[in-house]
C-alpha cells in the first residue's frame, strides 16, 4: 500500500500536470455572436454619424476595428454564409432570399457552426431572426445545432405583435419560444425582449461550459418602430425615416452594452470573444446610411456589402487598433471553430481562420471574396454576343450579375444595383428629398465595371476600359469559380405554407425530409374555396400598417 507522503507527492504532481495542461491548453473561449439588421456603413458612431452609439463606439475603440470587412448584400445570404462557411454557390443560394412561403433552408447535409461547437462541447443558444427556412422541422435552429431559440423565422416583421407579411396574400405571427408559437412574448419590442433573453440565459450558465451565443436582432429593420423613451433622443432629427432608424439602433447599442454587463457579473467575460457585424449594407430610403460609400442594401457596391464589424474580447493580442486585412462573413465559422479547439474537418470551406490577423495583426489568409454568381438574374432574350464576345472578352458571360474582389481589385458585371451616393442629410421629408441624390448613370449596354477599392474605396473611378488586362483575370477567376457551382435553388412559393392553414402561425408545413404532412388534399380545397383568404391577409396588412403608423 503505498505510503502517505507518496500519494501526496503523486496528488501535487496531478496538481502540477493539471496546472500546465490549463496553460497549455485553456479552456475554450464563451463565443458571443451578434449580428444586426441593415445598419449601415455611416450608422455608427465611430464613422461619424449622426446616431449615439456610445456602448459600441467604447467596445470597438477597446477591441479591434474591421475597416475591410465585407458580408453579402442581403439578409439570408450573409446569415447563411456565417453558418455554414460556403459561398452561396456552393449551397444553393445564390439568387436572393429565402422567402416565408419557398420550401427551402441550409443544404441539410452541410454542418453547420453550432452544430460542429456543440460537438466541441459548447451550449449553443439563439436569440432573434434565422430567415434561413423553416419548410420542415429539421430546418429550424432547434433542428440545426441550437440548444435553444426565441426568435422569428422569417425575415421581418412588426417589432411589437410579431405580425409577418409575405406580400398581400400570407400574414401571419412570428414569434418563437423553442418550437411553440410565443403568443404570450407579444407587444414586447423586440430588442428589449431579445436582450431580456440574452441575460436570462447567460444568468442561468454553467460557466465551466463554453458557450456559443448567436443573438441577431431585427433591428434596425424595417418597419420602423421604436420605444418613446430612444425617439425621444432624436426630437431634432426632422427626417422622420431617420429619427426612428436611429431610435432603434440607440435601443440595441444600450441592449449590447447590458450584455457585456451581464457577462462581467457571471463571470464570463475574461474568457469571451464578442464579435459585431452587421448582415448587409443601409436602406437609404428606409433611414440607413452608407455614406460616403456608393449604393446600399441590395447591391453589390461597397455601400451594400461593406459592413460594420469588430471583434471586442480581453483575449485579443492587439487591442485598440483598426485591422484592414481583408475577411468575409464566411471566415466566422473556420475562425470561431478553430477558437473552440475543433478537430473536425474544414475541407470545402471557402471561409478562412483569421483569428491572427485579428488578434496579431498578421496578413490576412485571405486574398480574395467571391460576393456571388447569380445565373438567376440573367434577363431572357439578353443577347450573349456583347455580353459574352465584347464586353466579356468571350471569357464570362457579364449579362449575369456577379461581383469579385482580388487584392485591390473589385469587378462586377450584369445588373449590380442603383449605385448612387447619398449623403444623410439628402433625405428630408417632402418631394425635395429626390434632388439632392448624386446620381450615376452608365451607358447603354455597359456590363463590367473595375475599380481599385483600397486607392478609391468609394468607387468613382471605373477602370474597365483603362485596365483591360485586369478586368481578363477577374472574368476568368469568375470562370473558374463558375465551374465549382451547385445548381441555384428557387422553388416556387408552396400555398401549404400560408399561415391560415397552420393556426394563424409561420411554421413548418412539410414533414421530415420534405415528405408532405397528413391532410394536404384537404388543406388544399380549403384555399382553393376560401374565397376570403387573400382579402383577410390583406386587412391583417393593412391593419398592421396602420398600428404601425401611429408610432410616427
Amino acid at each position: 500500500m503505498p505510503s502517505i507522503s507518496c500519494r501526496l507527492h503523486a496528488r501535487i504532481m496531478d496538481n502540477n500536470l493539471l496546472t500546465l495542461m490549463a496553460f497549455f491548453w485553456p479552456k475554450p473561449p464563451h463565443l458571443i455572436f451578434v449580428m444586426v439588421d441593415d445598419q449601415g456603413y455611416g450608422d455608427i458612431g465611430y464613422h461619424g454619424s449622426d446616431i449615439h452609439t456610445p456602448a459600441l463606439d467604447q467596445l470597438a475603440a477597446e477591441g479591434v476595428k474591421l475597416e475591410n470587412y465585407y458580408v453579402q448584400p442581403i439578409c439570408s445570404p450573409s446569415r447563411s454564409q456565417l453558418m455554414t462557411g460556403r459561398y452561396q454557390i456552393h449551397t444553393g443560394l445564390q439568387h436572393s432570399i429565402i422567402r416565408p412561403r419557398q420550401p427551402l433552408c441550409l443544404p441539410p447535409d452541410l454542418p453547420t457552426l453550432p452544430e460542429r461547437l456543440v460537438e466541441a462541447g459548447y451550449a449553443t443558444h439563439m436569440v432573434g431572426k434565422w430567415h434561413l427556412g423553416f419548410c420542415r422541422p429539421g430546418c429550424l435552429p432547434t433542428g440545426r445545432g441550437f440548444q435553444s431559440f426565441l426568435g422569428t423565422l422569417t425575415g421581418s416583421g412588426d417589432h411589437f405583435s410579431y405580425q409577418s407579411c409575405d406580400g398581400a396574400e400570407a400574414c401571419g405571427f412570428d414569434l418563437h419560444d423553442g418550437d411553440r408559437p410565443a403568443w404570450e412574448m407579444s407587444g414586447n419590442y423586440s430588442t428589449l425582449l431579445y436582450i431580456e433573453r440574452v441575460k436570462q440565459i447567460l444568468r442561468s450558465h454553467d460557466p465551466r461550459t463554453p458557450l456559443f451565443l448567436y443573438l441577431s436582432l431585427q433591428a434596425a429593420h424595417t418597419p420602423l418602430q421604436a420605444p418613446d423613451h430612444f425617439l425621444h433622443h432624436y426630437d431634432s432629427q426632422s427626417n422622420r425615416l431617420r429619427r426612428h432608424y436611429a431610435a432603434m439602433v440607440s435601443c440595441l447599442d444600450d441592449g449590447i452594452s447590458q450584455v457585456v454587463q451581464e457577462l462581467k457579473t457571471r463571470g464570463l467575460y475574461q474568457n469571451s470573444v464578442l464579435v459585431y457585424s452587421s448582415d448587409n449594407g443601409g436602406q437609404p430610403l428606409s433611414g440607413g446610411s452608407n455614406w460616403p460609400l456608393r449604393g446600399g442594401k441590395g447591391t453589390y457596391w461597397e455601400g451594400g456589402i461593406r459592413a460594420v464589424g469588430f471583434v471586442h474580447s480581453p483575449l485579443l493580442k492587439r487591442k485598440g487598433v483598426v485591422s484592414k486585412a481583408l475577411m468575409h462573413v464566411s471566415d466566422w465559422y473556420p475562425t470561431l471553430l478553430g477558437l473552440a479547439g475543433s478537430r473536425g474537418s474544414l475541407h470545402g470551406l471557402d471561409g478562412h481562420n483569421v483569428w491572427r490577423s485579428i488578434s496579431e495583426g498578421r496578413p490576412s489568409p485571405r486574398t480574395e471574396i467571391l460576393f456571388n454568381i447569380d445565373p438567376v438574374s440573367r434577363k431572357p432574350g439578353e443577347p450573349y454576343d456583347k455580353a459574352l464576345i465584347l464586353n466579356g472578352f468571350g471569357i464570362w458571360d457579364t449579362a449575369v450579375r456577379a461581383a469579385i474582389r482580388a487584392g485591390d481589385w473589385k469587378l462586377l458585371t450584369g445588373n449590380v444595383g442603383d449605385g448612387d451616393w447619398i449623403p444623410p442629410q439628402a433625405l428630408p421629408d417632402g418631394p425635395e428629398r429626390w434632388q439632392k441624390l448624386e446620381k450615376q448613370r452608365n451607358a447603354p449596354g455597359k456590363s463590367v465595371w473595375l475599380f481599385n477599392v483600397t486607392a478609391d474605396p468609394y468607387e468613382r473611378f471605373d477602370l474597365a476600359e483603362a485596365r483591360p488586362h485586369v478586368v481578363k483575370h477577374l472574368l476568368t477567376r469568375l470562370a473558374e469559380y463558375n465551374q465549382t457551382a451547385v445548381m441555384t435553388k428557387n422553388p416556387p412559393d408552396d400555398p401549404m405554407a400560408d399561415p391560415e392553414l397552420h393556426g394563424g402561425v409561420w411554421s413548418p408545413w412539410l414533414g421530415p425530409d420534405g415528405q408532405e404532412q397528413d391532410g394536404r388534399k384537404e388543406r388544399m380545397m380549403k384555399i382553393k374555396h376560401c374565397k376570403l383568404c387573400k382579402l383577410k391577409a390583406l386587412f391583417k396588412k393593412v391593419g398592421s400598417r396602420l398600428q404601425r403608423n401611429t408610432l410616427f
